[in-house]
């Protein structure tokens, strides 16, 4: 498999809201019960890049089929230098690799920007397919809520994990 990670583009948005609409109807990967429409998804994707955040998305062939990106972790000032990451997948094509093409770039994009923490929270603590590429990524259990949210009539975990950026902790950030 040929798969090309590079920036989002406006013309990726269908394809990618596709992605996240197919999660919300039926994983616990996102707590949201309501996929978002497509023109709500294009202003949460303009929001990440105004904010001055990579996302990315992955292609196959030309076709997008999965998609990463890092936002404010926390709205406080002290969180700067913290992001948290999204991967999605497109149905079909999990375990060919999208996740682990994305998630890398991602996280050198973000260390290039002096982020120092990335921080990942994963819905359902089942999801092992996440809680394995990030682990595969440097990442490392952080923690986890219990039954923090509910969906499909069931009360759902959250686990937290952590990778450090950069320097991480070892020295104050350069801005």
């Amino acid at each position: 498999m040929n798969i090309i990670v590079r920036d989002s583009e406006v013309s990726d948005i269908p394809a990618i809201a596709a992605i996240y609409q197919h999660a919300v109807r039926t994983g616990t990967a996102s707590f949201e019960l309501e996929p978002p429409t497509t023109q709500e998804f294009a202003n949460r994707r303009e929001g990440v890049l105004a904010g001055g955040f990579p996302y990315l998305v992955a292609e196959l062939d030309g076709i997008p089929v999965g998609y990463a990106y890092a936002s404010t972790y926390r709205a406080r000032p002290g969180y700067r230098f913290t992001v948290e990451n999204s991967v999605y997948v497109a149905p079909g094509q999990q375990g060919n690799g999208i996740g682990k093409a994305l998630l890398p770039v991602l996280i050198a994009r973000c260390e290039a920007l002096g982020f120092r923490l990335m921080v990942a929270v994963i819905g359902d603590s089942a999801n092992h397919a996440s809680i394995n590429l990030h682990r595969a990524c440097g990442f490392t259990h952080a923690g986890m809520l219990p039954a923090i949210g509910w969906k499909f009539d069931r009360w759902l975990d959250s686990v937290l994990m952590t990778r450090p950026l950069g320097a991480g902790a070892d020295m104050p950030p350069g801005r």
